[in-house]
């Protein structure tokens, strides 16, 4: 019995070994879509061999239906047959399983369509999608790449594949109709060797066909990538860390984003990479753009990565500015290395080791990476008093904490920086802490530290027509829709009674309100009161223990507004910028930071570049 069931195995895995069908079929149609196999083929960088090309041209040429698939069908990987009931069964072809690591390899797909049906046609396999699972649904949402959160590898299988059909042009996203056509998939693996993967096609939910029918388990050859040493150079030629992207012709990002794994972050198109270290590539051309942050021009090169089991790539970085030969030192005071954008599996977002590429690669002098409510416990253990041990004398990272996701966080999240000790007294972990952000700040100050409220702008947004109603609702006391001059005595109106008052009729309704509201949201200071929540930066200001108002990762008249009102009222609160990485942006650190005046220095203090964020001897930017 197990000799017999290893023969089927075997069988299945194989090649096919007979001829595949003749379909019979008008020539024309056949005929350009071979035409346009061979288009996107070249396109790919793969082209048949020079002889299946001859073969194949001149069928094409014939308009010859039964040659055109004689001279494709010995390159099949796997054969599609749809019945006239829509259901799908599939089959391995004679071609040879043969794909690159670390590369798109195109694989050529014949399909049989007795049901003549126009629907999409779709690849798909166990062995691919992400490798990680627990991405937080709406930051992917803001930042526009929800694709990378689905079929999330939350039973940590095995996952080594990407794979997708081609149908950018010259190929179609749908199925012509005709009774036999050649498609196009793409195939990635990010392993060498030999590898079996299970392939799935289908053309809608519930089309598969029975008993496993619709899928085609294939015993892969992956050919193993080029290991590609990186040799970046600093501006002035010393070794460094730079932000690498590579694509090919087609767009594709290497290595794909939903292959990656620590040190690389999925959602970045780009790595970093310091000098010395290696990226798998597969042999061929790539467009390669480096940089280091905002002080540094974007080299764009092309590159050839040769067929060799290693290579070494030069990578030189070129600056426009070096804000340090002026004194200035720049810092993201929030970053944060789980939840958010971060993964839960296989580790509880990232370690020191993967952050401080991220800090030293985008050319901050400062990052502060921050414990907050999600993964606290696996995060907490890189915590110490003073700067990681991975810091360097211009390249500074400490790990401290944002109160957010517990405690106070309803009325403000806050950044504690330069902390001693992590957990407030009392407190066990995150729980126990005060339901209020003055205590909390209060202790920060007590061992030294330095305090902040993030993202000034979320929560401080107004909807004119709610503001309206609002106002409508509290203070209309005779309940005609309208307020009067003495009905508005105490209330905080947007402008000045007489502005609101277009129609002179010595009230306001509903659409004055409105349509006054809507002119002050683009002046700076305005008094258009939020739609929800409070704020205890206003409080904490006034007692002295907030240092700074965060700004630069939300809209930046709220972040304003803010800021200038607390000023107007006698307190010179500062400014600092930040990113929140990757929960308001998964983009890069250091899009909002602080520059900071310490003269030239060459080793930084990470207490004294907190002082100067908070006496103010700093300017904000995105660079």
């Amino acid at each position: 019995m197990n000799k017999l069931c290893a023969l089927f195995a075997t069988l299945a895995l194989a090649a096919y070994a007979e001829p595949l069908p003749v379909i019979e079929v008008e020539g024309q149609p056949l005929a350009a879509n071979a035409q346009r196999i061979v288009q996107a083929l070249d396109f790919l960088g793969a082209p048949l061999a020079n002889d299946v090309r001859t073969k194949l041209d001149a069928t094409i040429t014939r308009r010859d239906a039964a040659g055109v698939q004689a001279a494709l069908d010995s390159q099949v990987l796997c054969v599609v047959d749809i019945s006239p009931e829509s259901r799908v069964k599939a089959q391995r072809g004679p071609a040879a399983a043969q794909v690159q690591q670390g590369g798109y390899t195109p694989v050529l797909i014949k399909v049989i369509n007795h049901a003549t049906s126009v629907a999409r046609l779709q690849i798909s396999s166990p062995q691919s999608g992400p490798s990680y699972a627990g991405v937080a649904k709406g930051t992917m949402e803001r930042e526009r790449q929800t694709h990378l959160r689905e079929n999330e590898n939350t039973q940590g299988a095995n996952r080594f594949l990407e794979i997708s059909l081609f149908d950018a042009p010259p190929m179609t996203s749908n199925l012509s109709g005709l009774e036999v056509e050649y498609a196009i998939a793409l195939i990635y693996s990010s392993e060498a060797g030999k590898r079996e993967a299970t392939l799935v096609f289908d053309i809608g939910q519930g089309t598969q066909d029975l008993g496993f029918r619709a899928e085609v388990p294939v015993l892969f050859d992956v050919r193993p990538a080029v290991t590609v040493k990186l040799d970046v150079k600093d501006f002035d030629g010393t070794p460094t860390t730079a932000r690498l992207t590579f694509t090919d012709a087609q767009g594709h990002v290497f290595p794909p984003q939903a292959r990656r794994l620590a040190p690389d972050f999925f959602f970045q198109k780009h790595l970093y990479r310091p000098s010395g270290g290696t990226v798998l590539l597969p042999s061929g051309e790539f467009t390669m753009e480096a940089s280091r942050g905002p002080e540094y021009r974007t080299v764009k090169t092309k590159v050839t990565i040769p067929a060799a089991k290693e290579t070494t790539l030069p990578v030189k970085l070129e600056r426009w500015i070096h804000a340090a030969d002026f004194g200035y030192y720049s810092g993201d005071h929030h970053i944060h290395a789980a939840g958010c954008a971060h993964y839960t599996s296989p580790s509880e977002g990232m370690r020191p080791e993967d952050m401080f590429q991220q800090v030293k690669g985008e050319g901050l002098n400062v990052g502060c990476v921050l414990a907050w409510g999600y993964c606290f416990d696996y995060q907490r253990q890189f915590f110490g008093p003073q700067v990681d041990l991975l810091s360097e004398p211009l390249t500074q990272m400490k790990y401290d904490m944002e109160v957010s996701g517990f405690g106070s966080a309803a009325l403000g999240h806050v950044c504690l920086l330069n902390l001693r000790e992590l957990v407030y007294p009392g407190a066990e972990g995150i729980k126990g802490w005060p339901t209020w952000t003055l205590p909390a700040l209060r202790w920060t100050k007590q061992q030294g530290g330095f305090t902040g409220y993030p993202h000034s702008g979320s929560g401080m947004q107004v909807n004119s027509a709610t503001a309206a109603k609002r106002m409508l609702d509290a203070y209309d006391v005779s309940k005609d829709a309208r307020l009067t001059a003495a009905e508005t005595q105490d209330a905080l109106l947007p402008e000045p009674f007489e502005k609101i008052d277009a129609d002179r009729d010595g009230g306001l309704n509903e659409a004055e309100l409105v349509s006054s509201h809507e002119r002050v949201l683009d002046l700076l200071p305005n008094v258009a009161t939020p739609d929800a929540g409070g704020h205890e930066i206003f409080v904490t200001t006034a007692h002295g223990v907030c240092d700074f108002i965060s700004a630069m990762d939300t809209a930046r008249l709220l972040e304003w507004n803010t800021w200038y009102h607390l000023m107007s009222c006698g307190f010179p609160l500062k400014a600092a910028g930040e990113t929140d990485f990757p929960c308001m942006s998964g983009t890069r650190v250091g899009q909002g930071r602080t520059y900071v005046k310490l003269g030239k220095v060459a080793r930084l203090h990470f207490t004294q570049w907190c002082q100067g964020l908070a006496q103010g001897r700093s300017y904000v930017s995105d660079g």
